[in-house]
């Protein structure tokens, strides 16, 4: 009894805004699913809700369900060998803006029956999107580290460059060392993302602090503060122009890698297989 009502509710839960379900109904079916289990699944505290350790268990399996259910889905439409369908896909705004237009102009004009789902967000939440099964693919800046559960596959080196505005101290002036830089105000990504990272393991492997003056998560927003003098920053070299000259900064050429991420366990659905393999021809 309770198997079945868990999967009742599974399906309720995911597709309550669809169905126009309330509140209350649905609040109804978890009462009715913890008498089922004999184990109470919320801990309701005021206006405050939390899973308690069997609503955390519950959770992971039933992601799992619904993963399995998915996969099954997919494995069965691609007997077809058709390309359509769905396909959700989490890439940031600066790759959506800078990379992502020509190929998607190029699916979607190969494969007109594919519907894109696309969500802007950092590259770190797209991460967990596609571990949690709410993505498919993602389209993102690659973790310097590997993250366990996540195949990724490397689509563009995207060079970067220690940019300052053309009125700067710093502009135009002889090669300079990291040590000097951090004297100066820095206005950076957040350093808990994969881009902020790489700065800030730049300064952490000579020991050196930054003096961050700004922190936002948004490249067109830093370069835009660069340039009315605001301090300096690392910008990709493909974002740059006359109101952002670069600065030579010590030996060693600063990167990251930019690519398609997905979760090992997934059935790629044949739209997803598309998008990878035509995004890999045009890298």
């Amino acid at each position: 009894m309770a198997s079945k009502r868990l999967s009742r509710l599974l399906t309720q839960v995911r597709s309550r805004q669809r169905l126009h379900l309330t509140q209350p109904a649905v609040s109804k079916r978890i009462a009715l699913l913890e008498a089922d289990l004999s184990a109470r699944l919320f801990d309701r505290v005021g206006q405050q809700v939390q899973l308690t350790e069997a609503g955390h268990a519950l959770l992971h399996r039933a992601r799992g369900i619904l993963q399995q259910v998915d996969d099954t889905r997919i494995a069965i439409a691609n007997l077809t060998g058709e390309v359509a369908g769905k396909l959700s896909l989490a890439t940031s705004h600066h790759i959506g803006v800078w990379r992502l237009p020509p190929l998607l102009k190029a699916d979607s004009l190969r494969y007109p029956g594919v519907s894109l789902d696309l969500h802007f967000t950092d590259s770190a939440v797209a991460y967990d999107q596609v571990l949690s099964g709410e993505m498919e693919l993602g389209v993102v800046t690659l973790s310097t580290t590997e993250v366990h559960g996540i195949d990724a596959i490397r689509l563009w080196r995207d060079p970067l460059s220690v940019v300052v505005s053309a009125e700067h101290p710093l502009a135009a002036g002889p090669p300079i060392s990291l040590e000097q830089l951090s004297r100066h105000p820095a206005i950076l990504l957040d350093l808990s993302t994969f881009n902020g990272r790489i700065v800030r393991m730049l300064f952490d492997d000579q020991a050196l602090s930054l003096n961050i003056a700004m922190s936002t998560n948004y490249l067109e927003t830093i370069k835009m503060l660069i340039s009315i003098g605001l301090g300096w920053s690392v910008l990709p070299i493909s974002m740059l122009d006359d109101e952002t000259p670069t600065i030579d900064v010590g030996p060693g050429n600063l990167s990251r890698d930019l690519g398609a991420i997905y979760h090992h366990e997934r059935t790629l659905s044949n739209a997803a297989r598309a998008f990878v393999a035509l995004a890999s021809q045009s890298a």
